[in-house]
């Protein structure tokens, strides 16, 4: 073949020229996409529990976030109007201007209405509960074919019935299926948390917080939502398997200082 002839024929100069085009239109579209989505940027979610809305907008905004009250829960002793939960929760990873949705404490006393989580997943029924503004208590494990499946929901000790009137920040029990062959779960790693993020985690492992500590840096309930974990038992150690519904016990502190650095984030492994 003639190479020169090959490179000056119109033709093959058209298709070489197309090929380039579609390259460069490409690789214009990857760098412009990635520019437009802000590719491998993520912003780290803040924990906005206890904080009034004014604070949380201020600190959204210099991570260029925004927020938006989306309803409202009624807790005693937490200070009225300072947010109770978040969505995303805290430490996740989002992008700029992600709107995070907040559900507050109710200046004044508001009653719901018990939903029927009879057939939920644990998780479902959580969230459910969330939605109406109660709040998951202990998981009673109970077993049958289906682990994690609500069996019956209780209050106090006693069944409750769905359509019952009950107080806003309630917290609901729920007695569900464990299953001998489908039974394990892992301890996470909560040191650090705050409080309600710390149960939470623990809830969605299938584990009850069965002890709680605070030691003398928290006096009040303000203050416990504040503090964080700076010891659990169990600890959670790779592939050391527990079965659901075991217990968990914290210690919580406003002093930062006593959280110990996670192995993995101090070595860099």
């Amino acid at each position: 073949m003639n190479i020169k002839k090959f490179f000056t024929d119109r033709i093959t100069l058209n298709v070489l020229g197309g090929i380039l085009l579609v390259a460069v239109l490409v690789a214009g579209a990857y760098f412009l996409l990635g520019a437009i989505t802000k590719h491998n940027q993520e912003i780290i979610v803040p924990d906005l529990t206890n904080m009034s809305t004014e604070e949380a907008e201020a600190l959204l905004g210099s991570r260029k976030m925004r927020m938006d009250i989306v309803d409202s829960v009624y807790v005693k002793r937490m200070g009225r109007g300072l947010i109770y939960r978040q969505n995303p929760k805290a430490g996740s990873k989002v992008k700029e201007n992600r709107c995070i949705h907040l559900t507050i404490n109710a200046k004044n006393s508001k009653k719901v209405t018990m939903p029927n989580l009879i057939g939920y997943s644990m998780r479902q029924a959580k969230a459910e509960l969330l939605s109406r503004g109660l709040v998951l208590g202990s998981l009673i494990y109970r077993e049958d074919i289906a682990t994690n499946n609500v069996l019956s929901q209780m209050y106090g000790g006693t069944e409750i019935d769905p359509g019952t009137s009950v107080e806003s920040g309630t917290a609901i029990d729920l007695v569900v299926g464990l299953n001998p062959s489908d039974n394990i779960t892992w301890i996470p790693y909560v040191l650090g948390l705050k409080y309600l993020n710390a149960m939470d985690a623990v809830h969605d492992n299938s584990l009850n917080v069965t002890n709680v500590r605070f030691d003398n840096t928290v006096t009040d309930y303000s203050d416990s939502l504040n503090a964080v974990v700076y010891r659990q038992e169990p600890e959670a150690v790779a592939d050391s398997a527990f079965t659901m519904g075991t217990g968990v016990s914290l210690w919580l502190t406003l002093d930062t200082n006593k959280v110990p650095v996670r192995q993995d984030e101090n070595t860099g492994e």
